[in-house]
């Protein structure tokens, strides 16, 4: 156990080295395994949810990611992912010693990729139809159910890949933003919490072997929540709904794990987003350790000059209509609800989030 825990520490140094350095391509490498912690080699990742996971599926016309100035970090140009630079998959996949799998919208064009697997995350959606027009978590599986069927994949494939799933966010913020009341509240969450414990179910039972579902981040948190407080706090009203969605979390991944455990292996797991962003946001000038820190952890880089304008937003003259920070590096979020790409890599770096994916893993 010792052993693998120092080489899962050596190859996640080998991993957050190469990531801070001079990025040239999109996706991750492919490193080579001298033993998996899984006690298998993935040879796919299945990636499932929201903008935090989206490396480019959501449609061109319909999106900002799609504009100036996301991706200025990496690659120097937009790529359909909602930061300056790197997202959350980037990091898991690269952790996996594996490509960023590409998205689904190019699986014709990149056919000889989707043996790594596939992005199916499309930005803005949640378990449930958002306010987007795009598809949910479980169209999204139908997707990868139609390419079992259309046998691109088999089920004895799957059995050698993994899934990410990053949602919910957005079925909270659609909820509130449709003006949804307190008292039908707790029937809408256990609503979601019944059908995300479906859609889990399903990605299993197509084959795949380990699934990783983040916890979610505090919410109140988010620039956009925190702009009435000129950046200042969170809203303390929307963490404690975060809080409620964290304490039920668990018990879905429980039940699937003893409705599925037939080999003493859990096979659902936990990725702990909510913890590895408060890490960050409690650190201040007196912390000694040697990853970043952000003086005003919730003021953005880019955010539009007023509340109806965004990130990316120009007006009929092309005159953009938000503000720049010079260096995304020195700020935690990009944008109203994105980390940069250096807020990612500093989550994935904290004790928090690290410990959770040992336990994906297998190795606590």
């Amino acid at each position: 156990m010792d052993t693998q825990n120092s080489l899962f520490s050596l190859f996640c140094f080998f991993l957050v080295c190469f990531f801070s350095g001079e990025q040239e391509v999109v996706e991750g490498r492919r490193l080579p395994w001298t033993s998996s912690p899984f006690g298998f080699r993935p040879k796919m990742l299945f990636v499932f949810g929201d903008s935090y996971a989206d490396t480019g599926n959501t449609k061109i016309a319909e999106t900002r990611s799609w504009k100036f100035p996301y991706g200025i970090t990496f690659p120097g140009k937009p790529s359909g992912r909602f930061s300056d630079g790197f997202v959350s998959t980037d990091y898991i996949a690269g952790c996996l010693g594996m490509k960023t799998p590409i998205p689904y919208r190019w699986r014709e064009q990149l056919s000889e990729r989707v043996k790594d697997g596939l992005n199916i995350a499309y930005g803005g959606t949640g378990v449930f139809d958002t306010m987007v027009a795009e598809p949910n978590m479980t169209t999204q599986i139908d997707f990868l159910q139609q390419l079992l069927h259309d046998s691109v994949y088999t089920k004895r494939n799957l059995k050698t890949s993994v899934a990410f799933v990053s949602v919910a966010g957005n079925d909270y913020a659609t909820y509130n933003a449709k003006n949804g009341s307190a008292q039908d509240f707790p029937a809408f969450m256990e609503s979601l919490m019944n059908q995300l414990m479906v859609n889990l179910k399903r990605i299993h039972d197509m084959g795949v072997r380990k699934i990783g579902i983040t916890s979610l981040l505090p919410l109140g948190c988010l620039p956009r929540n925190t702009a009435p407080f000129s950046f200042q706090h969170c809203d303390d009203t929307y963490n404690a709904l975060v809080d409620l969605h964290n304490q039920l979390l668990p018990q879905v991944v429980n039940i699937l794990n003893q409705q599925t455990n037939t080999s003493n292996s859990p096979s659902f797991f936990i990725l702990d987003l909510y913890n590895a962003f408060w890490t960050v946001f409690n650190r201040n000038e007196t912390y000694q350790g040697n990853d970043p820190t952000f003086e005003k952890p919730f003021e953005p880089c880019c955010f539009g000059v007023s509340g109806v304008f965004k990130c990316g937003n120009v007006d009929e003259n092309g005159e953009n209509k938000y503000t720049l920070c010079s260096d995304p590096r020195s700020k935690f979020f990009w944008d109203g609800v994105h980390p940069t790409e250096q807020g990612w890599y500093v989550v994935y770096k904290t004790p928090a989030f690290q410990n959770s994916l040992k336990q994906f893993y297998g190795l606590t």
